[in-house]
């Protein structure tokens, strides 16, 4: 006997191709890489905490070379996550301009301060970069921020003085910190923490081997004295 025939079912309509997903959309955001602006946004918050104390300069420099180093997401949120976001609550505080005068400028290049066999000197009413490098090779480097124009809040140096001297000062009324060493010569930094929490940050690193490195306040130095100054000039 013929087999009855069962009426044949409509084919399935084609299922349409799934849409194109990114893979970022499946990746934790963890995992995603981590683009320059955020390593830019990390190192921000860190060098925030460096200016307010929140973290040494030797832990400050071993987080920002971890921060240039990471590739996701993931590995640059446990370098900040001890401490507060830039602008956050931990952190607020009214908005104000620079310490000094002038509009804040953007890190530009760093500035290099050579001496071989010679002498370099930065002195008088210049405007301070945010990163500045100091060598000294049987010769002498002198910085004085006495006068100078703080465009930022945090100013690192790093100073090397090899058969050498290095010498820096600052305004009475700035915080100064630094770390270093000294190999047969003196790394010296005299400390000083400013009562105004809006004051410059001056931050000194580095060694010297034979050789002096030396950072202080100068007495009845003061940046305000010469914002008094700059603006009994400009008359206002």
């Amino acid at each position: 006997m013929d087999l009855e025939k069962q009426p044949q079912q409509p084919a399935a309509p084609a299922t349409p191709p799934a849409a194109r997903v990114s893979p970022a959309e499946f990746a934790p955001a963890d995992s995603l890489r981590a683009s320059d602006a955020d390593r830019d946004r990390t190192a921000d918050i860190l060098r925030e905490a460096l200016a307010e104390g929140r973290l040494t300069a030797d832990e400050h420099a071993e987080r920002v070379d971890l921060v240039y180093r990471a590739k996701t997401v993931g590995e640059l949120q446990p370098l900040v996550r001890d401490l507060p976001a830039a602008g956050g609550p931990a952190g607020a505080r009214p908005a104000s301009g620079p310490y000094a005068y002038g509009p804040e400028v953007p890190d530009g290049p760093t500035d290099n301060l050579v001496a071989v066999f010679s002498s370099a000197v930065r002195k008088g009413r210049w405007r301070v970069g945010a990163r500045t490098n100091a060598f000294s090779l049987f010769g002498s480097v002198e910085i004085d921020l006495t006068e100078a124009l703080f465009g930022q809040r945090l100013t690192v140096i790093n100073a090397t003085s090899i058969f050498g001297s290095v010498e820096i000062r600052v305004p009475q009324n700035v915080t100064l910190r630094g770390t270093g060493s000294g190999v047969l010569g003196s790394f010296e930094i005299r400390a000083a923490e400013s009562d105004d929490p809006e004051a410059p940050v001056v931050v000194v690193n580095g060694y010297a081997v034979l050789g002096s490195v030396e950072a202080k306040p100068k007495k009845g130095k003061f940046v305000a004295d010469l914002q008094r100054r700059l603006r009994k000039h400009l008359g206002y």
